[in-house]
């Protein structure tokens, strides 16, 4: 990139003729590209996040009961550290730069992701994903406010709008990450670690990009005179907040924000787990058409007959996270609370303890015809474990595949709808174009949530959800500079961006407790249905807001 020296960071604008791109001279390019790949990056960690927390909890956890729980939690838990590391560093790329925090943020947030990489315990990969989010929640307002005040004035909004649309890339990235990693698990060929080991280690290269900042890009010149000037402290919240119209723009921006990042986080990103459950369902039923099932009635028939072999069953279980069938899951689940009570382990209790759970004498009929006498029962092997355990493998790698191909079905919907918000707002306006995406996020989510049922349905709901979820993200890139002068742009958009997750981060743990606590009694996949449909009403939070919100289309940043 040399010459960038001499080349200024803003040009004039050439009028309203000709394609916006057409104002951008070398530098700023370079600052588009660094821009685009660090939010990108930022944004592939976020997504490998999300396509690994249900493996990496259960691993750790050694089970994974109450996953809805655990795993809203640690996603609560990430988005604290989001907000947090936004309200620091938001206020730091007011005061030290755009460009050093952008390093800073980068630096920390791919450091800590491949941290996760070697977690030992859930507790502990939940404080490095508190870490993580101090980066990544930083990045995001330092980049908006560089490419804001670098742009030429009409070229601004397209720009922006190309930044965010490009973090859909990085999703998308994260989803061929999962995809890859698919057949090598379902042969058996990544050893003892497990893919979301190896999804976080990726997750940990962007900081090779922190060099190249480091070494070009220059801070914005807007951002220089105004700390050359004093004539305003920089980075304020005190000023933020004792300027009524700020004051009104950050509230403003902070709801609009808060609406969408608990309908993201709280609801859309836990559509990976619902197609787990949806198609975890379909596998198994594979399985019992395939006659497999009879793998799992000698398993439990002979740990059932020889208790002895309990221990040995469950850290076999564990050490291969096998998955055997609901039925013998059952029966064996109870076996294992029976022991965890010091009960005796015999059939009859296990039935006994079944039906204290609610079973019917039916159900109970069925499991004693179920159970039977073991075929090949033997004091020093568990029979058939093998087989069942090659079969979950292969199932965990069937899984892990259509979780990559729903995370990249989800973010190519997200980019044209980030690219049709851009183009939508640049002729109606900003509030206009919000209110129209909060309608269709709300609608288009609750409808994937309560019928996603099949393959097929995979290939158009969630791309649908990912367009009218994601673009409201386009806006917040666009609008949100859009409303705080220089000396505060990115403490403004960080609060408003940052301060909203703080609002939102009960959100996943909120639906977790629907999932688990409220619905739980309807099952795995009927419990996430109800709880996502019912998370769907923070939608209508962004539109109650959009009165008081300004609007901004065609005017030059605030000074």
């Amino acid at each position: 990139m040399h010459g960038f020296d001499d080349v200024p960071s803003s040009l004039p604008a050439t009028g309203d003729s000709g394609p916006w791109y057409k104002e951008l001279n070398r530098y700023h390019w370079f600052v588009l590209l660094v821009s685009v790949l660090g939010w990108l990056f930022d944004t592939m960690d976020q997504q490998l996040f999300n396509l690994a927390r249900g493996p990496a909890i259960n691993e750790l956890r050694g089970t994974s009961a109450d996953f809805q729980f655990y795993g809203g939690l640690a996603t609560m838990v990430f988005m604290l550290g989001w907000a947090t590391g936004g309200m620091v560093f938001g206020v730091l790329g007011d005061r030290v730069g755009r460009a050093k925090t952008m390093m800073m943020t980068i630096l920390l947030y791919s450091l800590f992701t491949g941290l996760s990489a070697l977690s030992v315990t859930y507790w502990d990969f939940v404080f490095y994903r508190f870490l993580t989010g101090l980066g990544v929640g930083g990045e995001f307002a330092v980049g908006v406010a560089l490419v804001a005040e670098v742009m030429p004035e009409r070229a601004r909004p397209h720009a922006l709008g190309w930044l965010q649309a490009c973090s859909a890339i990085g999703n998308i990235t994260a989803a061929f990450i999962s995809m890859g990693l698919a057949p090598l698990e379902s042969a058996g060929m990544l050893g003892e670690w497990k893919p979301w080991r190896f999804m976080f280690v990726v997750g940990a290269l962007p900081a090779f990009l922190a060099l190249l900042i480091r070494r070009r890009l220059q801070e914005p010149e807007k951002w220089t005179a105004m700390r050359a000037s004093k004539t305003h402290k920089l980075g304020s919240i005190s000023e933020l907040f004792g300027h009524p119209v700020y004051r009104r723009n950050a509230i403003v921006g902070l709801i609009l924000a808060t609406s969408g990042v608990v309908g993201l986080w709280g609801i859309g990103f836990f559509s990976f787990d619902l197609v787990r459950s949806v198609f975890r369902q379909t596998f198994e039923e594979e399985a019992r058409v395939a006659g497999t099932d009879s793998l799992d009635r000698e398993f439990v028939r002979t740990v059932l007959h020889q208790p002895e072999l309990l221990d040995t069953a469950v850290t076999k279980i564990r050490a291969a996270n096998a998955m055997i069938q609901p039925d013998a899951r059952a029966l064996y689940g109870a076996a294992l609370s029976l022991r965890d009570t010091k009960q005796a382990v015999t059939i009859d209790a296990v039935l006994a303890g079944l039906d204290k759970k609610g079973q019917t004498a039916a159900d109970k009929q069925r499991r004693t015809t179920f159970l039977g006498e073991p075929t090949s029962a033997s004091k020093e092997s568990i029979p058939n474990f093998d087989e069942i355990a090659k079969r979950s493998k292969e199932m965990d790698g069937r899984l892990t595949l259509w979780a990559g191909i729903n995370g990249l079905l989800f973010n190519i919907g997200a980019f044209f709808g980030i690219y049709s918000f851009a183009k939508i707002t640049h002729r109606i306006g900003r509030r206009p174009a919000f209110a129209i995406t909060f309608v269709l996020a709300m609608f288009a989510t609750a409808f994937t949530f309560w019928n996603l049922k099949h393959f097929n349905d995979i290939f158009w709901m969630v791309p649908m959800m990912g367009f009218c979820q994601i673009a409201l993200f386009g806006g917040y890139a666009i609008y949100f500079p859009e409303l705080f002068p220089t000396r505060l742009r990115s403490t403004g958009v960080s609060f408003c961006y940052n301060v909203g997750r703080y609002l939102a981060a009960p959100g996943p743990l909120l639906l977790g407790t629907l999932a688990s606590l409220v619905f739980g009694s309807h099952g795995e996949v009927l419990s996430w249905r109800y709880a996502g449909v019912t998370m769907c009403s923070f939608f209508v939070l962004g539109m109650l807001v959009l009165p008081f919100a300004p609007e901004t289309k065609g005017k030059p940043l605030p000074e």
